[in-house]
């Protein structure tokens, strides 16, 4: 049902429907032999100080139309502010905003085609459910029957079938983002911004809605513009991901790019665990996982560099245990190790002499300039 409630959703959303006759068709992201995207959203050297203090540094960024992006980066990034100045909350210093070929940089928020949805929701407590999520089809003066269609449409795709009549405190939390979300996602907007919607969440609750995120954003066709600083998160829903750093990008590419090969150090440093070592002059990183730990004895497979150390401390860490290394050379090194025999492993190498082992094509060089 919500495949279809997302198929039917739009009367003018690319796949969804016919084309807006204001605006024209809207693209969705490409199937195999169709041509290059379109970009749905452009930065062009876009930089925003506030006194001293330097938030965006000249940020050059294409966004393509149907994607899931996200601005990953720790607080004091640039990550949230960037994403103001997309929504027209803040005013660029410099630079030029694109949203789908339009210039906006001095357009006002509300004549943006974006839609933001933030961590606390910003849910009507004095309205239903059915009530928010109509609320800006209400403002575009939709007549009263589309609206409610759509907005039923919209609550079946979110799983909330059934709910429309009760207020925001009668849900739950993770029921209460799926409103924010329906709100959003219901007035059709060029660009959906959103700044960090699973904050507030438990864990567990978490981990299901970025599942559940992802599969909106797929079947609705919406760019996505996602904010985070949980690398988890951004991994699992992205299908890329822009590693800020001190206002700047550091590294832009698909998950598995900037895990596996990071540009820079701090790249390396933020998107899981990292080993940098320096040899010959040149700083280069291994993960963790992708080290081999070798016991006395134990035989290193041929072609692999290897390192004597000896085990410092054992971490357990449920699924895998955490092994830190001092190597002869008086580096540190993580490895990880599946538990397949926990105990037996920290009783087998802790404190004891080991030998670590990788290889070539698991190790990558880091920008000197960065």
């Amino acid at each position: 049902m919500r495949e279809r409630a997302a198929q039917e959703l739009s009367p003018k959303m690319g796949r969804l429907g016919a084309e807006d006759p204001a605006k024209g068709p809207r693209s969705v992201p490409p199937t195999s032999g169709d041509p290059a995207p379109k970009a749905a959203l452009k930065l062009q050297g876009v930089r925003k100080n506030y006194g001293q203090v330097v938030a965006v540094a000249g940020v050059d960024l294409v966004v393509d139309e149907g994607e899931f992006f996200t601005l990953l980066g720790p607080s004091g990034s640039g990550k949230t502010t960037l994403l103001r100045l997309i929504a027209g909350f803040e005013r660029p210093d410099a630079g030029r905003i694109e949203l789908g070929g339009r210039d906006v940089t001095s357009v006002p928020p509300y004549l943006r085609d974006t839609n933001t949805v933030f961590q606390d929701y910003a849910l009507f407590p004095h309205m239903s459910v059915a009530e928010n999520i109509a609320y800006g089809l209400r403002v575009k003066h939709i007549p009263r029957q589309a609206r409610e269609k759509r907005v039923q449409r919209a609550l079946d795709m979110v799983r909330l079938t059934g709910l429309g009549h009760r207020r925001p405190n009668q849900l739950s939390g993770g029921q209460r983002q799926r409103v924010a979300l329906a709100r959003a996602v219901v007035n059709e907007p060029e660009v959906l911004l959103l700044d960090e919607p699973l904050g507030a969440l438990d864990l567990k609750l978490r981990q299901e809605m970025q599942i559940e995120l992802k599969q909106i954003q797929k079947e609705v066709g919406i760019t996505f513009v996602y904010v985070t600083h949980d690398q988890e998160e951004a991994l699992t829903m992205s299908d890329r991901v822009a590693i800020m750093s001190s206002g700047q990008i550091e590294q832009i590419g698909s998950p598995v790019e900037v895990y596996e090969r990071p540009a820079t150090e701090f790249v390396a440093g933020f998107i899981g665990i990292s080993n940098v070592l320096v040899r010959d002059g040149v700083r280069f990183v291994v993960r963790p996982e992708k080290i081999r730990m070798l016991a006395e004895g134990e035989a290193a497979p041929s072609g692999m560099t290897v390192e004597p150390g000896e085990v410092e401390e054992v971490i357990y860490v449920g699924m895998s245990t955490r092994y830190v290394v001092r190597l002869e050379r008086g580096e540190h090194l993580v490895a990880v190790r599946q538990n397949m025999d926990a105990l037996g492993d920290a009783e087998r190498f802790e404190g004891r002499p080991v030998r670590l082992a990788w290889t070539a094509n698991h190790t990558f060089v880091l920008d000197k300039g960065r």
